[in-house]
């Protein structure tokens, strides 16, 4: 499943105001990471991550490993942030980022 431009647009546009819910810190992944990370993204779809690690060519390894481990396909990247997104057909309204903000930010 791929993502089409408009799509990733208005991702990115909800993902600006989101707060991260996942940090991988230089400890790397662990059971809990994938674990939490399994959780948010059921529960809410599109989820923002911090990868707290100093050099760009190991949070682009980690960030590679994370989205191949979740099944989740990566929208954006800046700096130490991650967007990801994993569609969940039975989301709840209320804790979906992506049901939440349908309206808003030029969504279709």
């Amino acid at each position: 499943m791929s993502l089409s431009q408009a799509q990733k647009k208005a991702f990115r546009s909800i993902g600006h105001h989101l707060n991260p819910v996942v940090t991988v810190s230089e400890n790397g992944i662990s059971e809990g990471v994938l674990a939490e990370l399994e959780r948010a993204l059921s529960d809410h779809e599109l989820i923002k991550i911090k990868l707290a690690l100093p050099e760009r060519d190991d949070r682009a390894a980690m960030l590679g490993e994370l989205v191949t481990a979740s099944g989740a396909e990566l929208v954006q990247t800046i700096g130490k942030m991650a967007l990801l997104y994993r569609k969940n057909p039975q989301a709840n309204p209320k804790l979906s980022n992506v049901k939440r903000f349908e309206g808003h930010h030029g969504r279709h």
